[in-house]
């Protein structure tokens, strides 16, 4: 292994910006300027494929990507030209310095990485050509796998959309003429309760109670299984300890965002508790958010910080196909959330492989 600078392994570009009016999704190139996805697609491109970009400015600034087709490189960007080693190598290099170079950021309302900066980055690497070739052809084949495993879950959370489409329509325009009903009228429904916010008081917090908050719902699936605070017997007495089961409902940073609890525990007033009655079952209901998410989101009030009221919430139409026929469907759901499970357990530990080979390679 030697140590050199990223200058002496390849030379930086920045893109060029473009008038962003111009971007429209039925164009062929991504737009790409310095966000971790595109920013969207445009009718010319500036950069050939296979070439190792770095985010030079934003909050994603320093994010290492591999872009394969060709693309138009915004001017909050770097791409990495004529690379003197193997350019795959060099890419899962970076990527395995990518904490590093993130740290290279000046600037705190706009932060940016500058060029001299990312050119004076010291790196770890060989130069043998073999091992070069050897750690990318392991690391590619792990990325792959990860990439497969990744599709099967987006092609499985659409296989439940198909179905719940193919037996109750489409939830907006209520085609089969369901009855429908508002939340309050299918189950018990009401805000949770904090009198006292956390950060404030931090006495409330570190106890045995789980504390879930708006992000924990929105980064769960159909359901949360982990928490990262806890209330004290001080919290718990100043909220309420919502049962396993119930589906909570974000009504403010994340619009509608639903995910069912699988064990006991507490939230605050921007996040709602259903408890379903007879007439429905909250696996029914968290899909049927799924559907009327994009419409609630963009009705809902507040500039600064987005937000929905208990009552309009409470107002939402509700189709209310026969209870069998929901239990089947929640039935159908728990069968694909098992496969889901042994994917992300395979995903997981795929993830885990390719970071202990990164470290491996590029770290140790």
């Amino acid at each position: 292994m030697i140590s050199c600078k990223l200058n002496d392994l390849c030379s930086l570009v920045k893109g060029k910006q473009i008038d962003t009016t111009l971007l429209d999704r039925t164009h062929t190139y991504k737009y790409i300027n310095g966000g971790i996805k595109e920013s969207g697609y445009y009718n010319d491109y500036n950069t050939e494929g296979d070439t190792i970009i770095i985010s030079e400015g934003g909050a994603s600034c320093g994010f290492v990507n591999y872009i394969s087709e060709r693309f138009w490189l915004g001017c909050h960007c770097y791409k990495l030209e004529n690379p003197s080693i193997n350019k795959k190598y060099l890419y899962y290099l970076l990527k395995a310095n990518q904490n590093r170079i993130m740290e290279l950021r000046t600037g705190a309302a706009m932060p940016n990485i500058k060029k001299a900066s990312l050119c004076n980055l010291q790196l770890r690497l060989t130069l043998d050509e073999k091992q070069q070739k050897l750690v990318t052809r392991l690391l590619d084949a792990v990325e792959k796998s990860i990439s497969i495993s990744s599709q099967i879950l987006v092609s499985l959370d659409e296989l439940i959309k198909s179905r719940f489409i193919e037996m109750f329509g489409d939830p907006v325009t209520n085609p089969k003429n369901y009855p429908e009903a508002t939340l309050p009228e299918l189950g018990y429904f009401a805000r949770g309760i904090s009198k006292h916010r956390p950060r404030n008081a931090p006495e409330l917090l570190g106890g045995k109670y789980p504390l879930i908050q708006t992000g924990d719902v929105a980064n769960s699936g159909l359901y949360i299984d982990g928490y990262s605070s806890t209330y004290s017997e001080l919290g718990l007495k100043q909220s309420k300890l919502w049962k396993s089961g119930t589906l909570c409902i974000t009504i403010a940073a994340n619009i509608a965002n639903t995910s069912i609890l699988t064990f006991d525990a507490c939230f605050p007033d921007s996040v709602v508790g259903f408890i379903a009655n007879e007439r429905t079952n909250n696996v029914f209901i968290h899909f049927w958010f799924s559907f009327f998410r994009q419409i609630i989101d963009s009705q809902v009030s507040g500039a600064a910080q987005k937000n929905i009221n208990l009552k309009t919430l409470g107002e939402l139409r509700v189709i209310s196909p026969p209870i069998d026929d929901q239990n089947r469907f929640a039935s159908f759901v728990q069968q694909v959330d098992k496969s889901k499970l042994v994917i992300k357990k395979s995903l997981s530990e795929l993830e885990e492989l390719k970071n202990t080979l990164m470290q491996k390679y590029f770290v140790d």
